[in-house]
Formats: structure tokens, C-alpha cells, sequence
């Protein structure tokens, strides 16, 4: 397995993300666009992600050429970001996002496929070990970029953006192609795989709780900034969140092996409703922020981690790429532009609180039909 080769494709996406997430919103503030038109601008990267991995995925799953369709798209999410240096307007920027974001939320499912299948059956134990790097990089680059933000301005973000763009591309071109064994028998159709009711119901569990991600991804940097939080300490919250996930990332096959994947994923969705509740009632206290953060390791890390795996066994062989797209598109897609949506809405009219205790809300009712996956014997999900 090219472990090193994977692991940096895994650290540049996510170092871009560790940008994307936290500055994105402040860059565009800086550019003196209001709470709406970030919210917009914010969704529309998103919404891309609900119809590109499932095109690139159909195209992955029917030709087998998943590691051209990733360099592919990181080459052209490279060119098309690009093109951010030379407009103002808020429909001249919605457009080169639309247009970098459809080919760079296409590049990771395809991706996640490709790993897996270098994994093999030791996908479960070992998946993590080769995620956890994509935090290494999204801790890298959030907590330099926090400090740095201290001395320069803004205007350097697209900048660090494209560099680490650059990044995933030659690191998609250092991985070697991977053969895929597909079961001889496959029965079952992809809709008919999509329609049981335990994939519709886990796929509805996981829309709600990135929905309710939402206000985090947006506003969550704004928000501490309104707390007085200097630039560096909000960055080193970021960090510390990832921080968080890693050391999750090592003890999850353990964990995964004595709990199994249905206890650990109702586990994660129940971190996230404490989570927005300690960022609703308790911002301007460092302490309770920490707290909330370390809870990252659970709403993202174990939760992505597992769902991942879930995916892996409800779309075997020949429907991966579709399986992962499809989990990709609805849930950080789908979930992921509802609650930019809501939450730039919620933030003008409502303020910070509330939108905050809406998101554990929602993600409340994730966690009750996360709960009936294990209560209908006929939904529960096994152990690997």
C-alpha cells in the first residue's frame, strides 16, 4: 500500500479546507460582503457538492478510471480558483466558485474509493491511520494561517488557497493506480441498494447532522470574533478541534472492533447536540470552547470515519464510487448547503444564540432516527 502517497493527498485536501473553513468567511467579510451574501456564497460551493460527486462518480463506477477523474479535478479546481484574483462582484465570484467547487468536491469520494480498495479488508482497522494525515494538514494549515492573519491581511487567503490546490494535484499524480476486485454475483441494482429502508434512513441521519453543521462552517469564526477572540486563538480552536480527531483517528479501529459501527455512530450524533449547545450558551468562555471543540473528534472524525465504512458495506463492488459519491453529495452537499442557508438567515434576523441552539435541534432528530437504525432489528447496522 502507498501509504505516504495516499496520506499527502488526504493532508493537501484537508490543509485547503483548513483555509476554505475558517478564513473563507473572513476574507469575504473583508471584502465587504454582508452575513446574507456569505451564507450564499458559502451554500453555493455546497450545492455543488450535491450534483458533481454523483456525475463523477456514475463516470468513475462505469469506466474504473477513478485516479484520472481525481487528477482530473484537481487540476481544474486549481485553474478555475484561479480566476478569484481577477473579480469583485458578488455574482462574478459565485460563479468561479460554482465552477472550481464542482470539480474539487468531486476529487475526494473518487479518492476515498481509491484508498479503500487499497485497504482491502483492512479498511476498518486502517482507514483511519491514513485519514488522521488529512487532519495533520487541516491543523497545519489553520493554526499558520491564524498567526499569520495577525500580521497581513486578508487578501493573502486566496493565495494560500492555490498553493495547497497545487498541492493535491501533484499529489494525485504520485499515487499508483489500485485493481478493484468485483464480486462476481451483484443482484442488487443501485436503486434497489438506495431504497432499503436502513440506507434511506442512515442517509436522512446523516443529511440532518451535517446540516446542523452548518452554522459551525459559516459563522463559527465570526462568531468568536464578535467574543473578542484574537485571530490566533480562534485559528488554535480550529487546531485544537483536529487535534481532537486524530488521536480519535488512532483508537477508532479499537473502539469500532468493541463497540461496532452503530453504537459509535449514535455516540458521534449525540457529541453534536451538546456541542451546539455549548457554543450557544457559553461563547465568551474560553474553557466551554475548548470543551466543545475537543467534541470534534467525535462529530466529525469517529462520525466520518464510520459512516465511511457503512458505506463501504451497503454498496459493494461495482456501486462504490457511486455509494461514496452519493453519501458525499447528500450529506455535507445536500445537509451541508440547507444549513448554510438557514444559519445566514437565522444569523441576521435571530442572532448567533439561536441559530446555534437550532443546529442542536436538528441535530437532536439526527440522532433520533440514528437511535431506530438500532431499535428496528431489520435497520441495525453490525459489527465489521
Amino acid at each position: 500500500m502507498p501509504y505516504w502517497r495516499l496520506s499527502s493527498f488526504y493532508f493537501f485536501y484537508f490543509a485547503s479546507l483548513g483555509v476554505l473553513v475558517p478564513y473563507w468567511p473572513i476574507y469575504l467579510n473583508h471584502q465587504q460582503f454582508n452575513a446574507l451574501e456569505i451564507a450564499q456564497l458559502a451554500a453555493l460551493v455546497l450545492a455543488t457538492k450535491i450534483i458533481a460527486p454523483n456525475i463523477w462518480g456514475f463516470v468513475g463506477d462505469h469506466t474504473g478510471k477513478r485516479l484520472l477523474l481525481v487528477r482530473s479535478a484537481a487540476l481544474l479546481s486549481l485553474v478555475f480558483f484561479s480566476l478569484v484574483f481577477f473579480v469583485e462582484s458578488f455574482w462574478g465570484l459565485a460563479l468561479v466558485m460554482g465552477l472550481f467547487s464542482f470539480f474539487w468536491n468531486a476529487a475526494l469520494p473518487q479518492f476515498e474509493v481509491i484508498t479503500l480498495n487499497f485497504l482491502g479488508r483492512a479498511a476498518a482497522q486502517n482507514y483511519t491511520l491514513v485519514r488522521l494525515w488529512g487532519s495533520v494538514g487541516f491543523i497545519v494549515a489553520v493554526s499558520s494561517l491564524g498567526v499569520l492573519l495577525e500580521w497581513i491581511s486578508p487578501v493573502w487567503i486566496p493565495v494560500a488557497v492555490v498553493l495547497l490546490f497545487l498541492g493535491i494535484s501533484v499529489s494525485s499524480f504520485c499515487v499508483p493506480p489500485v485493481s478493484v476486485i468485483t464480486p462476481v454475483q451483484m443482484e442488487d441494482s443501485f436503486l434497489r441498494i438506495l431504497l432499503q429502508p436502513r440506507v434511506m434512513v442512515f442517509f436522512l441521519a446523516c443529511i440532518l447532522l451535517q446540516m446542523s453543521h452548518g452554522p459551525y462552517y459559516v459563522f463559527y469564526s465570526l462568531y468568536m470574533a464578535q467574543q473578542d477572540y484574537p485571530k490566533s486563538l480562534i485559528g488554535a480552536l480550529w487546531s485544537l478541534g483536529v487535534m481532537a480527531e486524530i488521536i480519535m483517528f488512532i483508537f477508532l479501529g479499537g473502539i469500532v472492533r468493541r463497540f461496532g459501527l452503530s453504537v459509535v455512530f449514535i455516540t458521534s450524533i449525540a457529541m453534536a447536540v451538546l456541542r451546539w449547545l455549548l457554543i450557544a450558551y457559553f461563547a465568551p468562555f474560553w474553557t466551554m470552547q475548548v470543551l466543545a471543540q475537543l467534541l470534534h473528534a467525535a462529530t466529525f472524525g469517529s462520525y466520518h470515519a464510520v459512516a465511511i465504512q457503512i458505506i463501504h458495506g451497503y454498496f459493494p463492488g461495482k456501486f462504490q464510487g457511486r455509494g461514496q459519491a452519493l453519501y458525499s453529495s447528500m450529506s455535507f452537499g445536500l445537509g451541508g448547503a440547507m444549513g448554510s442557508l438557514f444559519s445566514g438567515y437565522l444569523w441576521v434576523q435571530q442572532g448567533p444564540q439561536i441559530l446555534f441552539l437550532a443546529a442542536a435541534g436538528i441535530a437532536a432528530l439526527a440522532l433520533a432516527l440514528s437511535i431506530s437504525l438500532v431499535f428496528l432489528s431489520s435497520l441495525q447496522v453490525e459489527k465489521p
